[in-house]
């Protein structure tokens, strides 16, 4: 039987949904909804793809 990882793998989908609404609200303000959209779309992915990278560093090797 496979051992089950010993921690919990963080999450970074908070983050995308946060940066789309953030995004979205601010763009909207401005006039611009659906450009703030497409930039809070690119920032959540930055963010979510540098949690993805700190928690793949921080995971043991096998």
């Amino acid at each position: 039987m496979a051992n089950s990882p010993s921690r919990t793998p963080m999450a970074g989908g908070f983050l995308l949904a946060i940066s789309l609404l953030a995004g979205t609200v601010l763009g909207a303000g401005r006039g611009q909804a659906s450009i703030g959209f497409v930039a809070g779309l690119g920032v959540g992915l930055a963010l979510l793809l540098l949690v993805w990278l700190v928690d793949r560093a921080r995971s043991p090797r096998n």
